[in-house]
């Protein structure tokens, strides 16, 4: 029996890894996660195949700037042994690793980001978690009529 697919927000600024840069890689590894909530959504929920709603923060405007997809189960994050990196947890063992990383794939720039603004004044976007006082986790799980409803604003762009 196969599972369906889920659909995510995954949050990046564009100055550290925007949405041209993974249409430029092609894939990269979702590293430096360190919430606990988000990794365990990369752990436990998240499956090859996966939509991803790729969001640009601390940018101006804030938004969805295009579409992903996971295309790499999750496997340790190699930042957190990396003695240099500002992501290395001392704590995390290689046997034990603490944190994780999916990889995800280019799907589609979108024109325009779809501003934070814009979606939080769309009504059938009313209770998705990015449009919510104080959300602030880097990757989240979005309903497949929040997606959807994205997909549709997108085609206006």
């Amino acid at each position: 029996m196969s599972r369906r697919m889920r659909f995510w927000l995954m949050k990046s600024e564009p100055d550290v890894f925007s949405i041209d840069d993974l249409k430029r890689e092609k894939t990269t590894g979702w590293d430096s996660v360190r919430n606990y909530t988000a990794r365990n959504f990369m752990r436990d929920d998240m499956s090859v195949g996966d939509a991803v709603l790729y969001y640009h923060s601390n940018a101006e405007p804030s938004g969805i700037a295009g579409l992903a997809k996971v295309v790499g189960l999750a496997i340790p994050d190699p930042t957190q042994f990396d003695k240099k990196s500002e992501y290395y947890d001392a704590a995390s063992k290689k046997d034990s690793p603490t944190w994780v990383m999916v990889t995800v794939g280019f799907v589609k720039k979108f024109p325009r980001v779809i501003s934070l603004a814009e979606l939080k004044s769309d009504k059938h976007l009313a209770g998705m978690p990015v449009t919510q006082k104080g959300q602030r986790l880097s990757v989240m799980p979005v309903s497949k009529e929040h997606y959807d409803r994205v997909l549709e604003l997108s085609e206006g762009c």
